[in-house]
C-alpha cells in the first residue's frame, strides 16, 4: 500500500510468503506516528439504525507532516473494517481534511468502495451513504445499545442453521437435542425465491416429526438480518432484484406455513458467539465460523448482543498489494477469502490439488479433507497456512472487539483441520502477541458442535410467551 510500512510476519503462511498482516501494519503506523512526536487525533464515529452510534479513536499524522501521505491508506482500511464490523449509514470523519476527501472520493457511488457505499447506505440501513467531515470534538458521543436475545431451552423448539452448502436443522426438548441433520442445497444458484421457501419449511417439517409440538423456531444465517428480514444475504445473491421483496417476505410465510409460533431468525456468526457464550458458561466471546463465507459474532463482557453487523467476511485481514480479490465486493484481502471453504479452494492448487469442477462446494471441501484425513502433506499445509492467518487476524480484531474467548467452528474446522489450524493461530499469538495469548483462549468445540452446534444454539433465541408454553 502506498505510504504504509507493510511488515513481514515473523510466522510466514506456508503457502503465502507475501502476507502482509493488517495487524502489524497497524502497529507500526501508530508507533510511528507517536515516535514523530506530532500525532493529531482522528475519531471515527458510525451512525446506525435508530440513532446508535459508535466511535473509533486514533493518532495520525497532520496535514502538513511529510508522512501525511500514509494516513490515506490507513484510514481507508480502518473505514472498512468498522463498516463490516459494527456498521452504519453516516460516517464521521474527525481529524485532519485530507483524509475525510479521500474517504469521500473511496466510497462513493463510482470509487473504488462502490460496494460498501451501495451496501451501506441502500440495501442495509436505506439512507443514502453520507460522510461529513468535522473536527474532532465535533464528533457525536457515542451511543451504543445491547441486548439480551437467546438462551431460552424451555419447551420443543426447531433450531435451523442456513449455510451456502448445507442446511442444518436441530429439534430440541428443553434445550437437550433429540434429532440434527444436515441437508446439502444450493440456494446461491437459485433465482426463484420459492426454492428456498419450499427446502427450508421441508426441513422445518422435517424437526417437527421428531417433536412432540413445536413451541417455537429459531434460525441464524449468513447476511445481515433486520427484524427477521434478510436485508444483504449470500444466499440470495441469484434472486432478481425485483423480487427481493419476496425474500424480505420469506420468513414472515415460513412462520405462517408453521403455525405461527415465535420465530427468530438472525446472522449465523451472532448465533456462533451465542453459542460458545452457553456452552463456555463465559462471556466476552467472539464467534468464528469458517463454512461458505466467514461468518462472525460477538457476545459482549455482560453476555448481551449488539446491533453491530459482525461481517467480518468483508474486513481486510491482508495488505500486501496482490492479495486475492474478493469477487462480490471486489475489494483484496478481506476475511471470506482466508477464513472459509474458500480459503481451501484458494489454496488448494499450490500444493497440486484440482479440485473437482461440477460438485457441490461442499463436496469440493470434502475431496480436499479427505486427502488431509489421510494425511497428504500438501493438505495439511492448507490448513496451516490457515491457521497463520487466524493467528494474526486475532489480534487484528483485539484492536476492534473486547473478547477473551474465540470461538472456532464450522465445515472447514471439522477432522483434523479444526486442529491443525488451532495449534497455528496459538503458536502465533505466543510468538508475536504474548500479552494476548496469555488473556485469550481459543476453543474449538466437540466434532458434533463444529457441525451441528448453531442450529441447536439457533432454537433458544425465541422468547415464549406464558400463552405459548403447554
Amino acid at each position: 500500500m502506498t505510504d504504509l510500512t507493510l511488515i513481514p510476519p515473523r510466522f510466514i503462511p506456508p503457502l503465502d510468503p507475501d502476507f502482509r498482516p493488517a495487524v502489524l501494519a497497524n502497529q507500526a503506523f501508530r508507533a510511528e506516528v507517536e515516535a514523530s512526536g506530532r500525532g493529531v487525533p482522528l475519531v471515527i464515529a458510525l451512525e446506525r439504525t435508530g440513532g446508535t452510534l459508535s466511535r473509533f479513536e486514533t493518532t495520525v499524522f497532520p496535514d502538513d507532516h511529510p508522512r501525511a501521505g500514509a494516513n490515506l491508506p490507513y484510514a481507508e482500511r480502518l473505514v472498512k473494517f468498522l463498516l463490516w464490523q459494527r456498521g452504519g449509514w453516516k460516517l464521521y470523519v474527525g481529524g485532519p481534511r485530507a483524509i475525510g476527501e479521500h474517504l469521500r472520493q473511496v466510497y462513493a457511488p463510482d470509487g473504488p468502495r462502490a460496494f460498501d457505499y451501495q451496501f451501506m447506505g441502500e440495501q442495509i440501513y436505506q439512507h443514502p451513504f453520507t460522510i461529513v467531515i468535522c473536527a474532532p470534538e465535533d464528533v457525536p458521543p457515542e451511543h451504543e445499545t445491547e441486548k439480551a436475545l437467546g438462551r431460552h431451552l424451555e419447551g420443543c423448539r426447531i433450531g435451523f442453521d442456513l449455510g451456502a452448502s448445507d442446511l442444518k436443522v436441530s429439534a430440541v426438548i428443553d434445550g437437550e437435542p433429540v434429532f440434527s441433520t444436515e441437508i446439502v442445497w444450493e440456494p446461491r444458484q437459485q433465482s426463484d425465491p420459492q426454492y428456498h421457501f419450499e427446502k427450508i419449511l421441508s426441513a422445518l417439517q422435517l424437526a417437527a416429526a421428531k417433536l412432540p409440538r413445536v413451541d417455537a423456531i429459531g434460525g441464524s444465517s449468513a447476511g445481515v438480518y433486520v427484524d427477521n428480514r434478510p436485508m444483504v444475504a449470500s444466499l440470495f445473491r441469484g434472486i432478481p432484484a425485483e423480487r427481493y421483496g419476496e425474500v424480505r417476505e420469506l420468513f414472515a410465510r415460513i412462520r405462517q406455513a408453521m403455525g405461527g409460533v415465535p420465530l427468530e431468525v438472525i446472522n449465523d456468526g451472532e448465533v456462533t458467539a451465542l453459542a460458545g457464550s452457553m456452552s463456555l458458561e463465559d462471556n466476552a466471546v467472539l464467534g468464528i465460523a469458517m463454512g461458505s463465507s466467514q461468518a462472525a459474532g460477538y457476545v459482549t463482557p455482560s453476555g448481551r448482543l449488539t446491533d453491530w453487523l459482525n461481517e467480518l467476511a468483508f474486513a481486510p485481514v491482508d495488505y500486501q498489494p496482490a492479495a486475492p480479490v474478493d469477487e462480490w465486493s471486489g475489494d483484496r484481502g478481506v476475511g471470506a477469502l482466508y477464513f472459509s471453504q474458500q480459503a481451501v479452494f484458494r489454496l488448494a492448487p499450490r500444493v497440486g490439488i484440482t479440485v473437482p469442477g461440477n460438485v457441490t462446494d461442499a463436496e469440493k471441501l470434502k475431496f480436499v479433507q479427505e486427502k488431509l484425513e489421510a494425511g497428504d502433506a500438501g493438505a495439511e499445509q492448507i490448513w496451516r497456512t490457515i491457521g497463520v492467518y487466524l493467528g494474526y487476524a486475532l489480534a487484528h480484531y483485539a484492536d476492534f472487539y473486547d473478547f477473551k474467548h474465540a470461538l472456532i467452528l464450522g465445515r472447514v474446522t471439522s477432522g483434523r483441520g479444526g486442529a491443525l489450524i488451532l495449534d497455528e493461530a496459538n503458536a502465533v499469538l505466543r510468538g508475536e502477541f504474548p500479552a494476548l495469548a496469555a488473556r485469550l483462549h481459543i476453543q474449538l468445540p466437540d466434532e458434533k458442535s463444529r457441525r451441528v452446534g448453531q442450529s441447536i444454539a439457533a432454537a433458544s433465541l425465541p422468547e415464549l410467551k406464558p400463552e405459548s408454553r403447554q
